[in-house]
């Protein structure tokens, strides 16, 4: 159990690595702009914006990284950060786009559920 919650958790923590990627680099250029379905000009009017989003993506893939390095030890560290993948999955899927709780909250919340069943098992 404790193999597939670090796998799912990894997994999590590299999801909001991607984010990063596409919000922070990829915003306005023609892949960034197909995801999120932006225009150009709509692109460029809301790339710091984006940029912003990206670097807190880049702090929840650093936190749940930290807490994989640190094994067992670091049980505190991957429930705090896939809680807060978890609240913002459910913020951004009520006032963004419902897609976001499954490709955020969703993932978030299962690999919590398996983290929390291997320390308990």
């Amino acid at each position: 159990m404790s193999t597939a919650a670090n796998i799912l958790t990894g997994l999590v923590a590299a999801l909001h690595v991607y984010f990063l990627v596409l919000e922070m680099f990829l915003w306005t250029k023609p892949y960034g702009r197909r995801v999120f379905g932006l225009t150009p000009e709509r692109a460029e009017m809301t790339k710091s914006l984006a940029a912003n989003q990206g670097l807190y993506n880049g702090f929840l893939a650093a936190g749940l990284a930290w807490g994989l390095a640190l094994g067992a030890d670091g049980y505190a560290l991957k429930v705090f950060f896939l809680g807060c993948v978890i609240v913002a999955g459910i913020f951004g899927a009520v006032t963004a786009n419902r897609r976001i709780l499954w490709v955020q909250a969703v993932p978030g919340a299962l690999a919590l559920a398996l983290v929390c069943a291997a320390s308990h098992g």
